[in-house]
C-alpha cells in the first residue's frame, strides 16, 4: 500500500478569488482540471483555463510574494532552466525548471519561484495561462566540462623530489 501525502496550496485564478486547500501531489492534475480538496472539506474540480498558478505554501495565512518578488534580480545559483512567463493578463514571473525535460507535466510546468525560502516552495502554472515561455539561461550546464582540483600536469617539473 503507497503512503499518501497532502500538501497545502493555494490555487490564484484569473478574476476572481483565489482558493485554498489541498491536493495529493501524485494525482492532483486530472483530464478536466485541479483536483483539490478544499480547507472546508470539499472536493473540487477546478478547470485549467481558470486557474492562473498553483502555489505549493507551507502556511496558508501567509501573503502572497510582492510583484517585485516574481523575478530574479541576479542570475540563480541553482541548477536547472531559468525561464521567463507572460501571463495571459500580462503579468510576469522568472522559474526555475528542472533541466530534466522528462519532468515536465503535459498540463503544464512545476518550477521553483525566484525566493524559494518565502511562503511558496514551488508553483505550478498550466499551459493555458501563459502566453509566452522565455528560456533566460541554463545554469550547470553539464555540457562543459569541469576540471578535476588538484591534478597537476605531466609536463610540470618536480623541484623537490
Amino acid at each position: 500500500m503507497a503512503a499518501t501525502t497532502s500538501k497545502k496550496v493555494v490555487i490564484r485564478r484569473f478574476d476572481r478569488e483565489p482558493l485554498a486547500g489541498f491536493v495529493n501531489p501524485h494525482n492532483y492534475l486530472q483530464a478536466g482540471g485541479l483536483e483539490l480538496l478544499s480547507t472546508s472539506g470539499v472536493v473540487a474540480v477546478v478547470p485549467y483555463d481558470e486557474v492562473k498558478a498553483v502555489y505549493f505554501v507551507r502556511d496558508f495565512g501567509a501573503d502572497e510574494p510582492a510583484p517585485e518578488k516574481r523575478t530574479f534580480s541576479s542570475r540563480p545559483k541553482t541548477e536547472g532552466l531559468w525561464v521567463r512567463m507572460r501571463f495571459r493578463d500580462g503579468e510576469v514571473m522568472d522559474g526555475l525548471f528542472p533541466n530534466n525535460l522528462l519532468q515536465l507535466e503535459s498540463p503544464g510546468f512545476t518550477f521553483v519561484p525566484p525566493n524559494p525560502s518565502s511562503n511558496s516552495q514551488r508553483v505550478f502554472v498550466p499551459r493555458s495561462a501563459v502566453t509566452e515561455v522565455h528560456v533566460l539561461g541554463v545554469v550547470g550546464s553539464p555540457l562543459r566540462a569541469r576540471r578535476a582540483p588538484g591534478k597537476a600536469k605531466t609536463e610540470q617539473i618536480g623541484l623537490f623530489e
